[in-house]
This record gives structure tokens, C-alpha cells and sequence, in this order.
């Protein structure tokens, strides 16, 4: 008859569908109880998660593994491991992890956009700093890390879907950029009600298994705000560089220096603030109006001990049925050539 401590060992061995740890590493068995006239195995088991799909199925293993070791029958019982333990493992990747999700990029610079808030106009900056790179002759990467409010594909009026072959996902191109975004996984744009550690698991993809090729720079669009998502990555890319994204105004630059803050916190380098939405320009006038107000950028700069990369006007791109990519600036549009003098200084300043 097989005892507590073969069940233990036998289930330590099982990872928890969620977190990506062992049952041992976990303690995720907290009662065994063996009923030897009936060779009986009971299991209370604590998981990150229960009442989902990965529960049934790490019950159809448990159950599995215990009659191979000799049980007759055998009773679960799942409970949800306590939040403090559960924020102890959640986004956290052994060194050994990273080393290897992240070995095929070794030569790789990443850089992460990131801001304090919605609606500042990261992700605008994001592809038009990667097309900005691409122009000046970088090879380039990015990837939609924004994975609930993923809009890249549509900005840069990507059609194409990615090409899945020999179990290797290859990025899309356009202008220049090799791209990758939750929006290709997604049908009809359906809303991502997916819980912190599945979107886990699709980041790891992004970086596992998309064939990059040979790429200087991999820019991320991170997700608004310092939530969890946005925390994995940071604790994933342990040598990222970060760039901050605000808008003029006082209270948008103050929210934005959380973000600054969490890259601070993970040991991330700043390289600098780009503020959007800085003025808008009269066509008729040539005259500025601020209509979000002014000073929030240089602020933040300051608050952070970085630079200011630029000033971004308010504006829309001009585009064309032939060559529709709606959020992308021309080379030579005014808004285009900001990008492009922005561009040069992370390029400057990756070099030193």
C-alpha cells in the first residue's frame, strides 16, 4: 500500500497549472489521508486558481498518477492557495527561466514604452518609434505586450497574420518592423477576460517561440498603469530599458511617474520621457494652442533624473488607401521627423 510520504513525493512533482511550480515548491499538498483497508488515497491540493478547465485536467492527472503508484481509489479536494503565498510565485521566473526564454534574444536591446495611464498615446509612440528605428536603418521588433487593449496590428494597418510552421510562430512585418500582438490570436476583436496567469503564459510565447531573427531592438508597448502584467515584464526582462510616455498635464505626468517608479524598482534603466499631445498647431495660423496644458513632460523628465526625448504635437498622420497604416507618421512629415530625431537619441544613447 503506498504511504504519505510516496504520495508526496510522487505529487511534489506535479506543477501547478498556473504559477509553472512544482506542487513541492508550492506546498501545495496540505493534507494526505490513506484509508489502508480500502487502499484509499485522500489529497487536499491548494492551486492558484480552482473551478477552471486546469483544475478538471490536473484532476484527471492526480488521479492518474496515484493508481499507477497503487492506490485503488482516489478523493481530491482543491482550495485556492492564500493571496500571500500566491503573490510569492505569480510573474516570477527562476533565473534559469529567463536565462532560457530569453536566450534566443541574448544580443537583443529591449526597450519598453510604458505610462502611467490610458489614453496618453503610448502605443501611437511605440510604433512610431519602432518605424523611426527601422528608418535609420535598425532592425527592428515589437511586440503588442498591451495584451487587454492590444491595438498595434490596426495602427499599423497590418492585414497579414503570422505564418505558424515547424511549431515556430513568425512575426508579421510591416514599414520595416516585425510584429507581434495578441490581436492575431483573437477573433472578431473579442474582449480578453483571461485571468494574470494565462496572459503569463501568451508573453512567454511572444518570447519563446516567435521567430525573431536577427533584431537590434525589441520595443514592447506594456500595458497602462504598474498592474500585474505589466510587473511580469518588468521581472522578465531583467535588462530592459524603459522610456515613459505623458501628456502635458501636471496630474497625467504624475501618474506617469508610478510607472517610472515601478522601472526604477526592477532596475530598469529610463532612458528618457516623450510627452504626447504637446501643443496643437494651427494649419491656418501656424499658431500653438496647449490644449492639455503644459510643463507635464519636463517635470516628469526632472522628477525621474532622465531626459526628455521630445515633444510630440496633437495630430493625425496623413495616409492613403494604397498604403493604409493610420497612426504611422510619413518620413517627412513634421510629426514624422520628431520621431526621427527621437529615434536617433535612443540610438545614441544605447550606444554608449
Amino acid at each position: 500500500m503506498i504511504n504519505e510520504q510516496q504520495v508526496r513525493e510522487i505529487l511534489g512533482q506535479l506543477q501547478d497549472p498556473f504559477l509553472h511550480r512544482t506542487f513541492a515548491e508550492t506546498n501545495a499538498i496540505t493534507n494526505v489521508s490513506i484509508k489502508e483497508e480500502k487502499n484509499h488515497v485522500s489529497v487536499k491540493v491548494a492551486i492558484a486558481k480552482t473551478n477552471t478547465p486546469e483544475q478538471m485536467q490536473l484532476q484527471m492527472k492526480i488521479v492518474d498518477v496515484l493508481k499507477e503508484a497503487g492506490a485503488a481509489t482516489v478523493g481530491i479536494r482543491f482550495e485556492e492557495l492564500s493571496p500571500e503565498v500566491l503573490e510569492s510565485f505569480r510573474g516570477k521566473a527562476t533565473e534559469s527561466e529567463v536565462h532560457d526564454l530569453l536566450s534566443p534574444l541574448s544580443t537583443v536591446q529591449f526597450i519598453a514604452i510604458a505610462s502611467g495611464k490610458g489614453g496618453v498615446g503610448k502605443s501611437t509612440v511605440s510604433v512610431n518609434l519602432a518605424v523611426a528605428l527601422a528608418r535609420l536603418g535598425k532592425k527592428v521588433g515589437l511586440i503588442d505586450a498591451d495584451i487587454y487593449g492590444f491595438s498595434v496590428p490596426d495602427m499599423m494597418g497590418i492585414q497579414e497574420m503570422p505564418v505558424v510552421k515547424d511549431e515556430r510562430i513568425y512575426p508579421v512585418e510591416r514599414k520595416g518592423v516585425k510584429v507581434i500582438s495578441m490581436g492575431f490570436f483573437v477573433e472578431n476583436n473579442a474582449p480578453i477576460v483571461w485571468r494574470g496567469p494565462m496572459l503569463g503564459k501568451v508573453l512567454d510565447q511572444f518570447f519563446r517561440d516567435v521567430e525573431w531573427g536577427d533584431i537590434d531592438y525589441l520595443l514592447l508597448d506594456l500595458p497602462p498603469g504598474t498592474g500585474d502584467i505589466a510587473l511580469d515584464i518588468h521581472q522578465m526582462l531583467p535588462s530592459s530599458k524603459e522610456i515613459i510616455v505623458t501628456t502635458p498635464h501636471p496630474t497625467a505626468a504624475f501618474v506617469a511617474a508610478r510607472a517610472g517608479a515601478m522601472a526604477l524598482q526592477t532596475n530598469h534603466d529610463i532612458l528618457g520621457v516623450i510627452e504626447n499631445m504637446a501643443w496643437f498647431e494651427s494649419k491656418t495660423t501656424g499658431e500653438r494652442e496647449f490644449v492639455f496644458g503644459q510643463g507635464g513632460g519636463p517635470k516628469l523628465a526632472d522628477e525621474l533624473r532622465t531626459e526628455l526625448l521630445g515633444q510630440v504635437p496633437l495630430g493625425q498622420p496623413d495616409w492613403s488607401n494604397e498604403d493604409f497604416a493610420p497612426s504611422i507618421y510619413e518620413e517627412d512629415h513634421p510629426t514624422g521627423k520628431i520621431y526621427l530625431e527621437m529615434a536617433q537619441k535612443v540610438i545614441n544613447k544605447l550606444a554608449k
